[in-house]
């Protein structure tokens, strides 16, 4: 079983994942569409500090499309 402080790392690193939304490359894809990320786009709409992100670890349940398959931190639906 894992120690609580295993558990905070491994919580640190799973945010740390979803915040990356997806890494460099797919950031990059987006701006290269010139499209901002759903967290660019809320850091424009709201003042800093103002806004809360909730729920930031939850998974699509989707599974049409071999969505299932995919990993997409972030995907901002």
């Amino acid at each position: 079983m894992a120690t609580v402080a295993e558990r905070i790392e491994l919580l640190h690193n799973n945010l740390a994942h979803v915040e990356a939304m997806g890494g460099e490359k797919r950031v990059a894809s987006q701006h290269g569409k010139g499209k901002l990320t759903a967290r660019e786009r809320i850091a424009l709409l709201f003042d800093e500090g103002s806004f809360v992100e909730v729920n930031a670890l939850v998974k699509s349940r989707c599974y049409n499309f071999g969505q299932e398959k995919k990993d997409l931190p972030g995907e901002g639906v």
